[in-house]
């Protein structure tokens, strides 16, 4: 007589493998345990593979049914069910130790996030990808894309102080801060970058639409055109020397933009600069040499080219209504500005026609020349949490927030009785366009107006063992190009492996995620399609092992700063992500 057994039991056991195959995807390396509301996105090819494995599992069941009802006799009405099989054997996985392998090898062989820390202390460099129509990525190439992460051999075994991309043009500054270029707008015939402003010890760099904005060390602030041309053809300025009382022409053309103190930190959009000093007053300045900045993004009401007092086209001007509040973080899109102060509270300025100042957009009055308060309080509204911005990022027409929300006591409460009193929560805002997914919110919002929250940025927790405490994951870093970005979080680390540890005891860095517009290739995955929320990307020089572990996740993550040893001789490095204007790069950072 037939059963009712085979196939619900064939479809229940795959069902449990099927569940199985998740979980095991979910596994994570190291003792990080993290909790989330919402979880990045896999890339395509994760995403792909997902999709076969369900319809495989589908499809299976199903045919096993259709199996069962068509050899079932004609008019068989009475159904018997067999006594319960014994229950399924479960076997605990062991530690995969690697027999006849080194404590090292077999780190190797069991982590790849191990596998990337160690090989970014050991071979330093530039990687790069996306657009390469002017030799960017690549500049010894002539491909018009570089659709995965890919190694600029000039900067094997490199540590540079900063680097910023155009599609057209790269400048880094090298680990004594002397400054590179490349690029076909630097040079039609330059195969390799090229030294040009040096002596300076240059700090940190920024671009606009066609010239350079360099910081020193010592706080001052230099500006030279990206053309070579230009740099040799221009009026150059006389520069002191090592003699006393004497002086050099200086070999190529360069300006310098002087404020009454000390400049700490540049941040630059396609016409404008901002200049953040020491003691917390801001500046602005005109920054191309061909557009004078027309939208507010100067932060003086009333500056045009035709209302500007006499004196250099790029004299700075300090914004006079933030004086007094002590600006601590700046940041610049292509033709808008932000700034937060010492409180936490941000203040933007310049073009919002698409919401990237964090307002809902007046199709009369598109510009706010004078900075405004965004009125973070309103996104929080009825939560009793304290609020303070504590990080800003900037790029293209869209602007990021990060907010550290803190629950206190509302008036009329006993904070010996609430739960969660002064838990601190993160959260990443943000505004602008959303059109190629450049706001990471999983939707493409053409204006953006009111800040939104980035869920997968969001609300983010992991319990970190050595002090046995649940924490908030912040971002550590976050770059915005023209229309993609990328988020290092600020989760725990662990790079102090050595020779007395474990050998199951492994290196892990930071994880990294990206989004955004992807028509160039700039988001690392290989593929075209624009993404609208943060995902993970492969590593960028750790192949797939061949007969990996089914579930075994392999990802992307930066190594954190460290003490190591490169070249022979110890330093205090990091990798860093730089978004540029369809560019991407990931860099071996020196920490000075």
């Amino acid at each position: 007589m037939y059963t009712a057994r085979s196939a619900p039991r064939a479809v229940h056991d795959i069902c449990i493998a099927c569940r199985a195959s998740r979980c095991n995807g979910l596994k994570q390396s190291g003792t990080r345990r993290r909790f989330g509301s919402q979880q990045p996105q896999r890339s395509g090819a994760d995403a792909q593979k997902l999709w076969h494995r369900s319809f495989g599992v589908l499809l299976a069941a199903g045919a096993g049914l259709a199996l069962l009802y068509a050899s079932r006799p004609i008019g068989l009405r009475e159904l018997h069910a067999e006594a319960p099989s014994a229950p399924i054997e479960m076997t605990i996985e062991k530690t995969k130790k690697r027999i006849g392998l080194s404590k090292e090898q077999n780190r190797d062989s069991i982590s790849s996030q191990h596998l990337q820390v160690k090989r970014s202390w050991e071979n330093p460099g530039v990687y790069a990808w996306g657009s390469n129509s002017g030799r960017v990525a690549a500049p010894d190439s002539d491909e018009t894309f570089v659709k995965s992460p890919r190694r600029i051999p000039y900067f094997d075994g490199t540590l540079l102080r900063d680097i910023k991309l155009d599609r057209n043009f790269g400048v880094a500054i090298t680990e004594n801060g002397d400054l590179l270029q490349w690029g076909a707008d630097f040079s039609g015939e330059s195969r390799q970058p090229i030294r040009t402003l040096t002596g300076k010890n240059l700090k940190q760099v920024q671009i606009s639409r066609d010239r350079i904005i360099t910081l020193s060390s010592s706080g001052k602030v230099y500006t030279l055109p990206v053309s070579q041309i230009d740099q040799l053809s221009g009026p150059k300025p006389q520069e002191s020397s090592w003699i006393p009382f004497l002086s050099a022409t200086s070999p190529i053309s360069y300006r310098t933009i002087l404020t009454p103190e000390k400049v700490a930190s540049i941040a630059s959009g396609l016409d404008h600069v901002l200049l953040l000093t020491s003691s917390g007053r801001l500046f602005t300045a005109a920054s191309s040499s061909t557009e004078f900045p027309s939208k507010g993004q100067l932060g003086i009401p009333g500056l045009t080219w035709t209302h500007r007092p006499e004196g250099a086209y790029d004299q700075p001007h300090e914004i006079t209504t933030l004086r007094g509040f002590n600006i601590r973080h700046i940041a610049a899109g292509d033709y808008h500005s932000l700034a937060v102060d010492g409180e936490g509270r941000v203040f933007t300025f310049g073009d919002n026609s698409l919401g990237q100042l964090g307002f809902d957009p007046n199709s009369e009055s598109p510009y706010i020349d004078a900075p405004s308060l965004v009125p973070i309080n309103r996104l929080y509204a009825g939560t009793s949490q304290a609020l303070r911005v504590t990080s800003i990022a900037a790029g293209g027409v869209n602007s990021f927030f990060t907010v550290d929300a803190t629950r206190v006591a509302a008036p009329g409460e006993d904070p010996s009785g609430i739960r969660g009193i002064g838990r601190v929560t993160s959260d990443t805002w943000a505004c602008g366009q959303g059109t190629w997914g450049g706001l990471g919110n999983g939707r493409w919002t053409h204006v953006q107006g009111a800040p939104t929250k980035v869920k997968a940025l969001s609300s983010l927790f992991e319990y970190d063992e050595p002090t046995s405490t649940v924490i908030p994951i912040r971002l550590a870093h976050l770059s915005v190009g023209s229309t993609h970005a990328s988020a290092t979080m600020n989760n725990v680390t662990h790079v102090g492996v050595h020779s007395g540890s474990s050998e199951n005891d492994t290196n892990w860095g930071a994880d990294v995620l990206w989004w955004g517009g992807n028509e160039y290739y700039q988001l690392g995955t290989g593929k075209r399609n624009n993404v609208a929320q943060p995902l993970y990307i492969r590593p960028l020089d750790v192949m797939e092992k061949k007969g990996k572990e089914k579930g075994e996740d392999h990802r992307f993550q930066i190594t954190p700063r460290g003490r190591v040893k490169v070249n022979g001789r110890w330093v205090e490095m990091e990798q860093r992500v730089e978004c540029g204007r369809f560019v991407s790069a990931v860099y071996s950072r020196v920490c000075t």
